[in-house]
């Protein structure tokens, strides 16, 4: 194996960031040989100096990124390192998505002119002096984020400046980042992307990549509108060690800095560019080359059939104690004549008069069936939009907007479904509710990201949210989603109450001593399991996304896999919710709520797992960070998946309830 074959491989897949979440990452749009653009985005054609005109531009902007690593969570911008400066340029504004992942978009020195090609052109020069302390504190700084594998991330005409290099079994992979150096331990061992060249080999000494051949690959327009459209743009990272500062020739030995070199320290950044036409590539499909370089697709296939057997068995389950069991008890309660027979019967139908009896802690349930709902919604709307390619990866930012301009505007359903079910639940007091609902579970996890970007702010890390967007979301917060919630709740409380098919009792049926497995907690163990099985490997990808930065861009498995879950919930919940009401036990709120909702505890210690086997990331604001943002998370999967248990389960009663006689 060459020592190119070996550089560092990613865990499972290519290790790089576009977008990172939620959550996240984006819909990669048109396949080869699809005609239509992605919607709001159109193509920007370039041209030669002597023949730019109002329709082609001459001049290539490069933009930088954050700088960002697999071994840290804290992101850092470009300026926050001792490199080039732009000296003028404007920055491009950011939506509140990018804010919120911590992108930070900014003008570089790195200028072209379209098919003008340039070789070994001097940037800057940066000097340091070891007995200086600031200089000292810059260079331990670059030192310290080429120990930690900081990766730059370049952008030119919206799409990522890729590195693409050879790993196992001669897999062309395209990094759309490439690190600013790397490390060769006191031991002699290469870390990282020192494995590339067989010159790093000094021992305890770091080697920057001061210098960068870039190769843009454009496509020549054949109709309509003149000039050329950029398809790819490809870099290849190196280090020289210029003899002649001045006047750069671009060979000769690598750029090292020795762990412990003292005195002055002068760092040369050059770069060469050419251009190169490329008749295959059109520009609707120019992210392809880096898509096609994850080979996960039969993966997701394998996690699909695995998650459509699960429902299949579930479905059939189901459907043989609707049809069956369930039809033979109604026509046999429905046949019954006397009293007598009616003594000795047993089952569900016993339980008609406390069926409906109003749960312990209404209130919470309540509110947390109002939360859930609008979580259930905006995921629903916000996947199907991205199934259309709305949210693509050069919409950068796109999917979190979306997210949270959903969330805010869905206070209203929120309000409606916890007022309503309250109500039914026999509760008056509709002020608490309806405070409840607005400043409870938002507030929980708007604490928690409040910590999490005090530890940021310490950092110094860009993923700090600026003080200005935090006023932002509060104000989105109180100014609309408050009062659309109190809106929906006005309705919700205005309409009667829900009906019930059977009349509830005076005074509560005692219930039967209970056999092991029809108790509540082992009963709310098994059925999160199910839920789980569909879901985990899809999980593996979208953690991936955001802790490993690799892209995500496969939303219509994960709009799939969102279907199959809500079915799944559903059914598990109804299943268990039969077995328990059999066993004469009429609490069924909470247990179907907290059922399908310990689907999260799942996802907690998959986290969990994930954290100590998959990733790298070292320091304690990391770990916090990493758990912090996971609770986030958790909080929001088990409202969601409760949510759907309790509604699935709530259908469920109210039908079986409506069909049989009731003297």
């Amino acid at each position: 194996m060459s020592a190119r074959q070996r550089v560092s491989s990613p865990p499972r897949g290519p290790r790089w960031l576009l977008l990172s979440l939620l959550l996240l990452g984006a819909a990669p749009g048109p396949r080869p040989g699809s005609a239509f653009y992605l919607p709001g985005l159109a193509p920007v054609n370039f041209c030669e100096k002597d023949k730019k005109s109002d329709e082609c531009k001459a001049e290539i902007e490069l933009f930088v990124n954050r700088l960002d690593s697999v071994e840290s969570v804290l992101p850092y911008e470009y300026t926050a390192f001792d490199f080039c400066q732009a000296s003028e340029g404007k920055r491009p504004s950011e939506n509140l998505g990018q804010v919120l992942f911590g992108e930070r978009i900014e003008p570089s020195p790195y200028k072209f002119t379209f098919n003008e090609e340039k070789t070994c052109n001097l940037v800057c020069t940066k000097t340091y002096n070891t007995e200086k302390a600031e200089d000292k504190q810059k260079l331990d700084f670059l030192k310290k984020s080429m120990l930690l594998n900081y990766q730059h991330h370049w952008i030119v005409d919206n799409m990522p400046v890729t590195w693409c290099y050879e790993v196992e079994d001669s897999q062309r992979f395209c990094n759309p980042g490439f690190p600013i150096g790397c490390y060769i331990t006191d031991k002699g061992r290469a870390k990282d992307a020192c494995v590339i060249n067989s010159e790093f080999h000094e021992r305890d000494t770091f080697y920057i990549f001061n210098h960068v051949d870039i190769k843009i690959y454009y496509h020549v327009v054949e109709t309509g509108s003149m000039g050329a459209r950029l398809v790819a743009a490809k870099l290849e990272p190196k280090s020289f060690k210029h003899t002649h500062i001045d006047k750069p020739d671009c060979s000769g030995p690598p750029m090292d800095i020795n762990n412990k070199a003292s005195g002055e320290i002068k760092i040369a950044y050059t770069y060469s560019v050419s251009f190169e036409e490329d008749k295959n590539i059109r520009w609707a499909s120019r992210w392809d080359y880096i898509l096609e370089s994850m080979p996960h697709t039969h993966i997701q296939w394998f996690s699909i059939m695995n998650s459509l057997v699960i429902v299949l068995f579930l479905s059939g389950m189901v459907a043989m104690i609707m049809l069956r069991t369930l039809h033979k008890d109604i026509a046999r309660y429905n046949q019954m004549d006397s009293t007598e027979d009616a003594q000795e019967e047993f089952g569900w139908k016993l339980v008609h008069g406390d069926i409906f009896r109003p749960p312990r802690k209404g209130m919470l349930l309540s509110v947390f069936l109002g939360s859930g709902t609008q979580i259930l919604i905006m995921t629903f709307v916000t996947l199907f939009f991205a199934c259309l390619g709305f949210l693509s990866p050069a919409n950068r930012g796109a999917l979190m907007t979306c997210a949270v301009v959903l969330w805010v505007l869905l206070g209203t359903p929120a309000g409606y479904v916890a007022a309503r079910f309250y109500k039914s639940f026999g509760g008056e007091k509709w002020k608490t509710n309806v405070l409840l609902t607005s400043f409870l579970c938002p507030g929980i996890v708007f604490a928690d990201f409040f910590i999490m970007n005090l530890i940021l702010w310490g950092e110094g890390s860009s993923a700090a949210i600026p003080f200005g967007t935090l006023v932002a979301i509060l104000a989105l917060w109180f100014c609309i989603s408050v009062p659309l919630t109190f809106i929906g709740a006005y309705f919700g409380f205005k309409k009667n109450a829900i009906e019930h098919p059977v009349r509830t009792n005076q005074i509560p049926r005692q219930i039967p001593e209970q056999s092991f497995y029809t108790k509540p907690l082992p009963g709310i163990i098994m059925g999160g399991i199910l839920p789980f099985g569909c879901i985990f490997i899809q999980l593996f990808f979208i953690l991936n996304s955001i802790w490993s930065h690799q892209m995500y861009y496969m939303f219509g498995f994960l709009f799939l896999v969102f279907i199959i879950l809500v079915i799944t919930c559903s059914e598990a919940t109804i299943l268990l919710c039969y077995f328990h009401l059999c066993a004469e036990d009429y609490h069924w709120q909470w247990r179907s709520f907290l059922t399908s909702g310990f689907t999260a505890v799942y996802f907690l210690i998959y986290a969990i797992h994930y954290f100590f086997s998959k990733l790298q990331i070292t320091g304690t604001a990391s770990t916090i960070l990493y758990f912090g943002y996971t609770m986030i998370m958790v909080l929001i999967f088990f409202l969601f998946t409760g949510t759907i248990g309790f509604f699935a389960c709530f259908w469920f009663v109210t039908k079986i309830y409506s069909v049989v006689k009731v003297d």
